[in-house]
């Protein structure tokens, strides 16, 4: 089911080739995006019933919704979820950051001032599996930095509504605003706005290909936060790791999408052949076992590497989403990784522990863009405004120079603009 591999063996190509499988969607979802902007919310409805099958007439969530979420969910998850937004709001709260000033030179005032985003947009995946973690991980980073406004757009089921573990999430979590829309409608209406939707200034949130194309295609007009791919875990493992504990934590990504991916890099060939037999034992007890199936054929890996520093090194080069360090000595191998979106440490710190309680972000950099990009975060929600203050004195002093530079440039009115003020 799942490929062995040793590194001595095969190519590079063979060790980080991937299959998305995803078709090109993007005339389909600009036209979608048009209809949006042309039609506002009777669109919303439309396209609601052509491509969730489901008849609704107000795209917004009532209050009295909400309220009966509340009553319907057991007292015991809402307790779970009570700790869970705990446990994120208060790693989030280490990310704040005040503006500042600079005031060390006479007559001299420059600056900064951190500022919220006045209205952010989340587009939350909840048709057949409702994400009430990802409402956490995306509105209390917002609600942290000050955003106003915080809007949330979300699939309804087959019955009309929005999960209630979903509209319980939304408001412990501090959303102000939650409508029955998803797909690439979802994106074109908060980027656009309708009727019943505010135009916001930034979109985050996972979702489809049709979503993450929605989101390329309005970026410019709205902030994103990425283009998520498909989800994807990598594991490094010793000799000392426990196999079942590998094998469930590749199946817990596996099981989220067909295209998943879903590694592990060894250099114990007995830890790769007795991973891949739990795989065997462990994949027809899951309730999604044929898209897990699916996923650890299509770009499952076990990896044989010749030692934990090449496994560090391949692990570097694949950049991925979760990383998990199940090894003796976790921490000393932390030290060498460059390239993750989130790293889980020891045997006993799995995956599944970030996307739900531990409390640093799930909303992660995929696809290798880990290299080069961040989870999501309150900075994601806030926008830096500098600033600079003169008196005549002390520009006085530094006019000339201004010019001299603006001369090199070729930029005469940027020169004449500072040395006009020194009476030449």
């Amino acid at each position: 089911m799942i490929k062995i591999l040793k590194t001595s063996e095969v190519t590079a190509e063979e060790l980080f080739e991937r299959t998305t499988a995803v078709s090109d969607v993007s005339e389909t979802v600009s036209q979608i995006i048009d209809t949006v902007r042309e039609r506002g919310d009777s669109a919303l409805l439309e396209l609601t019933e052509k491509f969730d099958g489901v008849i609704i007439h107000d795209v917004k969530v009532s209050e009295d919704e909400i309220n009966d979420a509340l009553m319907e969910v057991s007292p015991d998850f809402l307790g779970t979820l009570y700790e869970a937004a705990d446990n994120i709001r208060a790693f989030h709260k280490n990310q704040l950051r005040p503006g500042f000033v600079m005031t060390d030179k006479p007559g001299v005032i420059l600056g900064q001032r951190v500022l919220p985003l006045e209205k952010v947009g989340l587009y939350i995946p909840g048709g057949t599996a409702p994400l009430f973690s990802t409402v956490l991980m995306s509105a209390i980073p917002a609600a942290l930095a000050g955003c106003p406004e915080i809007v949330m757009a979300t699939p309804v089921q087959k019955n009309g509504k929005i999960a209630p573990e979903m509209l319980a999430a939304a408001k412990i979590a501090g959303v102000n605003k939650i409508f029955k829309v998803g797909g690439a409608q979802a994106i074109a209406a908060l980027a656009y706005g309708t009727e019943s939707i505010p135009k916001v200034d930034k979109i985050v949130g996972p979702g489809n290909q049709y979503v993450a194309e929605a989101k390329r295609q309005v970026f410019g007009r709205v902030s994103i936060d990425m283009i998520a791919g498909p989800s994807e875990i990598l594991i490094i493992a010793d000799k000392t790791a426990n196999p079942k504990f590998l094998a469930a934590d590749l199946l817990s990504q596996a099981e989220h999408d067909r295209i998943a991916t879903a590694v592990l890099i060894t250099d114990s060939e007995k830890i790769a052949n007795d991973t891949a037999n739990e795989l065997e034992k462990q994949l027809p007890k899951l309730g999604r076992a044929d898209i897990a199936k699916d996923s650890l054929e299509r770009n499952g890996k076990i990896i044989i590497a010749k030692d934990i520093s090449e496994a560090v090194t391949l692990s570097n080069e694949i950049a991925p989403e979760h990383l998990e360090i199940c090894t003796e000595k976790p921490f000393d191998i932390f030290t060498e990784i460059k390239n993750a979106g989130s790293v889980f440490l020891g045997s006993y710190s799995p995956e599944p522990l970030g996307d739900y309680f531990a409390g640093p972000n799930h909303t992660l950099p995929t696809s290798g863009t880990a290299r080069f990009s961040s989870p999501l975060s309150v900075d994601d929600f806030v926008k830096k405004m500098q600033f600079s203050y003169m008196t005549e004195e002390a520009f006085s002093k530094v006019a000339e120079k201004v010019g001299t530079l603006a001369d090199k440039e070729s930029l005469g009115a940027h020169a004449a603009s500072a040395r006009k003020r020194i009476g030449k």
